[in-house]
């Protein structure tokens, strides 16, 4: 990333990118300040690890199987993300319990956030497939830097020189036990192999109930073949000069294992060594880690 690049598109905030189209000193001012009800939900993540996903599951559980909100409002209205220039905007016509969104890590969240009984749900994903689907979104998002070649991009992912910074630093950080049982960690791939399994955690964990019809309608509208369709919800209402689908559509495959398509051997060694050696201490095991 050069110089002018990191000026232009990115301002760094405690350390990490943030890209200026869509963050402002002015939207993170409302974000430090913002007041957390006790019954909000927040969707927690890193970027590209299953956010739209949950944007379309939490809103369906809440309205109890109604699909009118994933049907006439746009994701990114109907749970928004709390440090974006347009959230104030948005979160004041939420009704509660409230579903929010964000990509920040643990202790950069509000004050308030942390002695509040709002829950989390924060979805973890395989850092070879967020790195493959972050690289594929910097080629269609201008408002990103140019990703290069697939190798510079992995150099620049492990490094934690793409927006929200290091994958091992954020998931580490949601790891805090401050936090209780107020979280829920899922992954992407416990979602690819069993959606109506996870659906029925999350419901659980929201301590909400939906029939064994609603269940599986909402089940299969989940479906990624399905919200590919769906278009408050595939990113295709947003301008062709900020996200460009005939570079990379939004919505590309939503599978578990398409780096094995991208990675040489020698970067697989080269990833998977530096991921180990910054996650070794923690304690912490992913199904699609190395046995």
């Amino acid at each position: 990333m050069s110089c002018n690049q990191e000026i232009k598109k990115y301002f760094v905030y405690h350390g990490i990118f943030l890209p200026k189209m869509a963050y402002s000193e002015n939207s993170l001012n409302y974000f430090k300040a913002f007041k957390i009800q006790e019954d909000d939900i927040f969707i927690t993540t890193y970027p590209k690890s299953g956010t739209t996903w949950m944007q379309e599951i939490i809103p369906l559980i809440l309205s109890g199987g109604d699909f009118t909100p994933v049907q006439t409002i746009p994701n990114w209205e109907r749970v928004p993300w709390v440090e974006e220039k347009r959230a104030a905007q948005l979160i004041d016509k939420l009704g509660s319990p409230r579903a929010l969104a964000s990509h920040m890590p643990y202790h950069l969240m509000p004050s308030t956030f942390f002695s509040s009984k709002a829950k989390i749900i924060y979805v973890t994903r395989n850092p070879k497939d967020v790195l493959v689907s972050s690289f594929h979104f910097h080629r269609m998002a201008s408002f990103l830097d140019d990703p290069g070649t697939f190798e510079e991009f992995a150099e620049k992912f492990l490094a934690g020189q793409v927006f929200f910074g290091k994958w091992t630093d954020h998931v580490k950080s949601w790891r805090n036990p401050e936090i209780g049982d107020r979280i829920l960690y899922i992954t992407y791939e416990e979602m690819i192999q069993d959606l109506r399994g996870a659906i029925g955690r999350i419901l659980c964990f929201l301590g909400r109930q939906l029939s064994a019809d609603a269940l599986d309608r909402v089940t299969e509208h989940c479906q990624f073949k399905n919200m590919k369709q769906n278009t408050m919800s595939n990113y295709s209402l947003v301008p062709k000069h900020l996200m460009d689908s005939s570079k990379s559509h939004f919505f590309r495959k939503g599978n578990v294992g398409d780096w094995k398509n991208h990675f040489s051997p020698e970067l697989e060694m080269k990833f998977n060594a530096a991921i180990h050696e910054e996650m070794k201490e923690t304690g912490i095991n992913f199904p699609w880690d190395e046995k």
